[in-house]
């Protein structure tokens, strides 16, 4: 459509017509998504490379395991302390300008990371540094992003636009990590900093040329607009529960992430290309799990999904521990990143669905905020008992974290049911 905003197409329309559920693939009948998902495809390509860079440089420039695990934490560790702010932003302003404006921040940073890291002046700390203030332009976008997928998109598609937004992030954790690999091994790390630069330009454009159908948002002051956030969001007791849910499952499963490059270099005694292998095979299992989670939803409902989800992790994280070689590890990030998926695009679905449009921005990004905080908090945790004892020990803690809060939660705290709480009406 010439305004921007989305248009169905003619089996869209016949499905919203009968009634029918909407093929996985539908959203891209809207070509502002297309575009924008495109470009959000080359962008997360691009930092997935930096992140295999920044995980594996830590480990040519420390031996301690809550260094290496805190690079990890830092990716997301903005996410805990910025998010409410970035959601109330994303309220106020022009959603398209502020994805603008972070992206090219985004830009800027990782150009200088690469000039750095080419110079050979970039220490543990620094490298640190530079992966906080990537996450923090992350922590700024994130929020705009997810609240923007209702203006690309019609309301009945939504769980299928979001679903396709997680394939997208995991797509490229499958094709990242192994490039990443290759590029760390023939090119160096500098190479890998300079290539995600690049790779903003693409969404950039793309939402240069989008023009959403919007109405400009009514204003607030930024802290009575966060407390309207944080009061929705602890007074809905649907929203409260997907919330905790969200915590109990991120603080152990992100040990599958934050111990990897220890498992593959110490344990598993494999180089630069064995990690960006299984850090792809970690990738493919989320694309699976990303596809497949909306049938799993309808078929089995979204308590059961995100049970099946868990288990997958825990079984990977006890699988690694216990590997003897990469090859025998192969089944184990395949495992956790689909039950990762699974798991996540269960629960931001359920959030976006039962979130009212005038306050999405800052509900998403109080889900972030605690899902993805206590991911970084659980990423440095499993570090330091990794320093206190060993990898192994940390990975089988992880997963007994992760079954017994799933088992716990699951009975104080079920997540909603279908319908239940539900603020979107889908047209």
């Amino acid at each position: 459509m010439a305004d921007g905003s989305a248009d169905p197409g003619p089996d869209q329309k016949a499905a919203v017509a009968t009634g029918q559920p909407v093929g996985t693939f539908a959203p891209f009948a809207s070509r502002p998504f297309r575009e924008v998902w495109g470009g959000n495809v080359l962008s997360q390509l691009g930092s997935q490379l930096q992140a295999v860079g920044a995980a594996w440089m830590m480990t040519e420039l420390t031996r301690s395991h809550t260094l290496v695990a805190a690079v990890q934490a830092s990716n997301i560790l903005p996410m805990l302390f910025l998010s409410v702010f970035a959601g109330a932003i994303a309220d106020n302003y022009d959603r398209r300008r502020i994805m603008l404006i972070a992206q090219t921040a985004m830009l800027v940073l990782s150009t200088v990371l690469a000039v750095l890291a080419w110079r050979g002046m970039l220490g543990a700390h620094g490298l640190l540094a530079f992966t906080l203030a990537v996450g923090a332009g992350t922590t700024l976008g994130l929020p705009a992003w997810q609240a923007s997928v209702r203006s690309l998109v019609p309301s009945r598609v939504l769980p299928q636009a979001i679903s396709l937004n997680s394939v997208a992030f995991n797509l490229a954790r499958t094709v990242g990590p192994a490039l990443g690999g290759l590029v760390l091994a023939t090119a160096g790390v500098a190479t890998a900093f300079a290539l995600n630069a690049v790779s903003y330009i693409g969404l950039i454009l793309a939402l240069f040329r989008w023009r959403p159908d919007r109405p400009a948002p009514v204003r607030e002051p930024l802290l009575p607009s966060i407390r309207a956030g944080l009061s929705f969001c602890f007074r809905s007791v649907p929203v409260r529960r997907i919330l905790l849910r969200g915590v109990g499952f991120s603080v152990g499963a992100i040990a599958v992430q934050a111990l990897m490059p220890i498992v593959v270099r110490d344990m598993l005694h494999g180089a630069e290309a064995e990690y960006g292998i299984v850090l792809g095979l970690f990738g493919s299992g989320s694309v699976f799990g990303a596809l497949f989670s909306p049938g799993m939803r309808r078929r089995y409902g979204s308590d059961n999904t995100v049970a099946l989800g868990a288990a997958c992790v825990a079984a990977a994280l006890v699988g690694l521990a216990y590997s003897g070689s990469v090859g025998q590890a192969f089944a184990c990030p395949l495992l956790a990143g689909g039950g990762w998926a699974l798991t996540l695009t269960t629960l931001n679905v359920s959030m976006q669905v039962r979130s009212p449009e005038e306050i999405l921005g800052r509900c998403l990004a109080i889900y972030q905020a605690v899902t993805f905080g206590a991911a970084a908090i659980g990423a440095w945790s499993w570090g330091l008992l990794a320093d206190a004892s060993s990898a192994r020990i940390a990975l089988l803690a992880g997963a007994g974290w992760v079954a017994v809060a799933t088992v716990i939660l699951r009975i104080v705290s079920p997540l909603p049911a279908r319908g239940e709480g539900v603020v979107l009406t889908r047209a």
